[in-house]
């Protein structure tokens, strides 16, 4: 099968199902190695479609330690500093272990990385629940452009894509079947 990224142009699919099962994989063992066995962690997912991968993620390094990781979700749409550019959209649950975060080494999971200020938006958030010990991040897919100084601790796929293009992440929790794929910007 081949996944290269002139063939994705058109909106095709760059990550088929067993491709994001594998980077999802692929990340909870790099978690487990550079976290030492993954103790003291907490793993937070952005709605929407950040919360359904750090379950996943989670399940995971739970497979792979033998024991459960805490997770929540973190809901940042108060915090993003271009409210008024986007449209409303309703709030999303935010939900802290019962563990909370103080002191535990949070690691963030979103889908997409592009400019950081989805990022940037959740350490805001994150700071009115606790002073963790650090954060890290977890992202399926970086696809550049930064407009601030931010970058993902553990990368499912790096996905270089030009400013017309928008990368579509789809989920089975949400969408019915697992994918990404670039499309041109309309």
């Amino acid at each position: 099968m081949t996944h290269d990224f002139e063939r994705s142009i058109d909106g095709r699919v760059v990550l088929d199902s067993s491709d994001i099962s594998r980077a999802l994989t692929r990340l909870a063992h790099e978690i487990v190695e550079r976290t030492h066995g993954a103790q003291n962690l907490t793993i937070m997912g952005i709605p929407t479609r950040g919360a359904a991968l750090a379950q996943r993620i989670a399940a995971k390094i739970a497979e792979i330690q033998g024991s459960p990781v805490a997770i929540g979700a973190l809901d940042v749409t108060m915090y993003r500093d271009d409210l008024r550019m986007r449209p409303a959209r309703a709030l999303q649950p935010t939900k802290i272990p019962s563990e909370g975060i103080e002191g535990r080494l949070v690691i963030l999971v979103d889908d997409v990385l592009f400019s950081g200020r989805t990022i940037r938006a959740a350490l805001d958030a994150l700071s009115e629940h606790g002073r963790p010990e650090a954060v890290q991040l977890a992202v399926l897919v970086d696809r550049g452009h930064r407009e601030l100084p931010i970058r993902a601790d553990y990368v499912g796929k790096n996905l270089p894509t030009s400013q017309q293009e928008v990368i579509q992440v789809k989920l089975v929790e949400y969408d019915g079947s697992d994918e990404v794929t670039i499309e041109r910007a309309k």
